[in-house]
C-alpha cells in the first residue's frame, strides 16, 4: 500500500520557521517527483513547491520563493520543506504527493499519490 504521511505542522506567529517532512512506502521513491501542495479554507489546492527525482531541479510557486525550500533523501524516502519567514497567508493544510513514471509535463499537472496532509498556522 502507498503511503505518504507529513509531520511538522503546527502553529506559529509570522516570521517563524517550520519544517514540513513527508515518510514514503508502498512505491519506488527514488523514482518519483515529489512536491507539497497547501489549502487554505474556500480556496483551491494550490501547488508550492517540487523536486525532481536526484534534486538536480527545483520549482516554487512565486509567493515562496526566497522563503520555502524543498528536498529530498531518497536513502530515508522522506522529501521536506523548511519553511521560513512565514506570513498569516501561509496558514493552510499542507500535503505531500508523489509523481511516479510517466512523469508529469509541469509541475502543476497530475500528481499520482497524496498523504493526507498537516495544518500550518501563521498568526500576525
Amino acid at each position: 500500500q502507498v503511503q505518504l504521511v507529513e509531520s511538522g505542522g503546527g502553529l506559529v506567529q509570522a516570521g517563524d520557521s517550520l519544517r514540513l517532512s513527508c515518510t514514503a512506502s508502498g512505491y519506488t521513491f527514488s523514482d518519483a517527483s515529489m512536491g507539497w501542495f497547501r489549502q487554505a479554507p474556500g480556496m483551491a489546492r494550490q501547488f508550492v513547491a517540487g523536486i525532481s527525482t536526484a534534486a538536480t531541479n527545483t520549482y516554487y510557486v512565486d509567493s515562496v520563493k526566497g522563503r520555502f525550500t524543498i528536498s529530498r533523501d531518497n536513502a530515508k524516502n522522506t522529501v521536506s520543506l523548511q519553511m521560513n519567514s512565514l506570513k498569516p497567508e501561509d496558514t493552510a493544510v499542507y500535503y505531500c504527493a508523489a509523481d511516479i513514471p510517466p512523469w508529469g509535463t509541469s509541475w502543476e499537472s497530475r500528481w499520482d499519490y497524496w498523504g493526507q496532509g498537516t495544518q500550518v498556522t501563521v498568526s500576525s
